[in-house]
């Protein structure tokens, strides 16, 4: 039993040589002023950096709608948010509602899926193979 969780943690099939951590994502790529958000901004995102968090910051600005369910509550099991994408993080999705005036801070561990009411915009060269 690992009872110091949080202190220790143990990570499955990671064995002895833990530099190889589960779920670590690459590095940002900085640009000359040493901003690592200039790919984000010039709409270019890497073909390493194809996650879903880029995927929505393609797409800023559009009407959407969010899947959620919150393991372990009733109230929050299965939520659906609809709003505009105004920014997305690693681990977040700041939506504004502009009908209620509301705003909503998703966390993506939570995160189902998203649906759009029009074509979103995405680089379907990521997952061809570099030449």
């Amino acid at each position: 039993m690992n009872n110091s969780y949080y202190q220790n943690p143990v990570y499955p099939n990671a064995g002895i040589n833990t530099t190889n951590l589960p779920n670590q994502q690459a590095m940002p790529t900085y640009d000359q002023t040493g901003s690592p958000n200039a790919m984000y901004n010039s709409g270019l995102i890497p073909d390493e950096q194809s996650y879903i968090e880029n995927i929505l910051r393609l797409n800023r600005g559009k009407k959407a709608r969010f899947h959620v369910t919150v393991p372990g509550s009733i109230e929050w099991q299965d939520r659906v948010f609809d709003g505009i994408i105004e920014q997305s993080g690693k681990d977040h999705i700041i939506v504004s509602n502009p009908n209620t005036g509301e705003w909503y801070l998703i966390l993506m561990i939570y995160l189902d899926f998203v649906t759009f009411e029009e074509p979103i915009n995405y680089n379907k060269e990521f997952y061809l193979p570099n030449t």
